[in-house]
Order: C-alpha cells, then structure tokens, then sequence
C-alpha cells in the first residue's frame, strides 16, 4: 500500500498524509482522484482512530488539506463520498461547510458489497476565506446564549 501512494504521490496523482497526536498514529487523509484541465478538482478520503475521535483532530486535518489544495495547488473543487450511516465523518465535512450534493448509488465495494455514499463538494469560491480560519471561528464561537 506505502508503495502504491508513494507512486501516486509521485505521478501527481495523490497526496496521502498520516496523522500524528502525542508522537502516535491516529489516523490518515488521502488527497486523491487528483484531476487537472478543466476539471480542477480531487476527492478526500480519511479516517481516525476512535480513541481520539471528537478532538477536532479530523475537521482540522480535512481543513489544512483542502485549503492546501486550493491556495497551493490551484484546484477548484473537492469532494468527500461518506457512506449515509457514518454520521461522525458526515458531521466533519457539515462543520466546514461542504454542501451535500446527493447519493451515488452502489459507489463503492465495502464489506463484500456495493455500498451507497453520500457526496459532499466545496469549491474553491466557497471557501475564500480558508478552511482552517473557518473551523478555528467555529470552535471559538461562544455557546448559544451567552
């Protein structure tokens, strides 16, 4: 698997990252599906180990990506396909504002099945002011009410 993402890293194909909490490996994001032209765009895929999940780890990894992918890389859009019962991983791209553009049926093989995603997008218009500041106004924003 290292060899393959490395080879596709290298083809400007895909840009694989670990995540790293206290020294320890906690998860990975994967920039790929990287297309130029007229296209512009790529897909993110990641995971998080549960012992750290809900520490804003994920949002802000996915935030520095795609931001990455904008600012430096000059892509337009990004898309996130998460299966419809992964609630945790929905709530990452729907507290940085991805829209949820509908259900690709049957999108990928998972389990011994073809299993539905739910596509989330976001362009670069839509995140002019940065992903991460976005995440960062988000989690100091005080509690409703005060």
């Amino acid at each position: 698997m290292v060899r393959y993402l490395r080879a596709e890293a290298a083809a400007g194909r895909m840009l694989p990252f670990v995540l790293l909490h206290q020294g320890r490996l906690v998860g990975q994001l994967t920039i790929g599906g990287i297309t130029w032209g007229s296209m512009c765009s790529a897909n993110v895929g990641y995971w998080v180990d549960e012992a750290v999940a809900g520490r804003g780890i994920m949002p802000t990894a996915v935030a520095l990506a795609v931001d990455h992918c904008f600012r430096d890389l000059g892509l337009h859009r990004v898309e996130v396909c998460i299966r419809p019962e992964n609630r945790p991983s929905r709530r990452v791209v729907e507290k940085l504002g991805f829209r949820e553009e509908g259900v690709r049926p049957r999108y990928l093989h998972i389990d011994g099945d073809w299993r539905d995603h739910l596509v989330y997008a976001l362009t670069a218009e839509e995140a002019a002011d940065g992903l991460l500041r976005r995440w960062h106004d988000l989690r100091n924003r005080p509690p409703h009410g005060n």
